[in-house]
């Protein structure tokens, strides 16, 4: 490991407490590791945006399929850009939820555009309950 640099921060007494539960959660020794890990993730993901190249994504949906009109509007937009859907994949979880998982590829300003659209997020679910 290159020499490491010691800094200071200050956060509020709560946003602490909640960081400290997440690290906790998964498994950090430290929380140095945590922000590391966090700044190095951060890098990364503003790094993406900036790449003019061909990128690949993988979109995961968890999603009430009973929602209106949710299933006819997702595979509508899977349609339309049918060149950047390499792939789906559909999957019953239960009596009401279904996963989507759609492989894209394409330029990165088009996968990534497609990938944040606004019509994905109707109806998902976040992932912080059950299914």
């Amino acid at each position: 490991m290159s020499e490491l640099t010691r800094i200071s921060i200050s956060l509020e007494d709560g946003l602490l407490e909640a960081f400290d539960r997440r690290n906790s959660a998964k498994g950090y020794a430290t929380r140095s590791e945590a922000i590391r890990d966090l700044i190095r993730d951060r890098l990364i993901a503003e790094e993406a945006k900036q790449t003019r190249g061909e990128q690949v994504a993988v979109l995961t949906l968890v999603y009430d399929h009973h929602a209106r009109e949710l299933a006819a509007k997702l595979i509508d937009k899977q349609h339309h850009h049918h060149d950047l859907v390499v792939s789906s994949m559909h999957v019953h979880l239960g009596e009401r939820h279904c996963l989507e998982v759609s492989v894209l590829r394409g330029p990165g300003d088009a996968v990534r555009h497609l990938e944040g659209c606004a019509a994905w997020r109707s109806y998902v679910h976040d992932g912080g309950g059950g299914v």
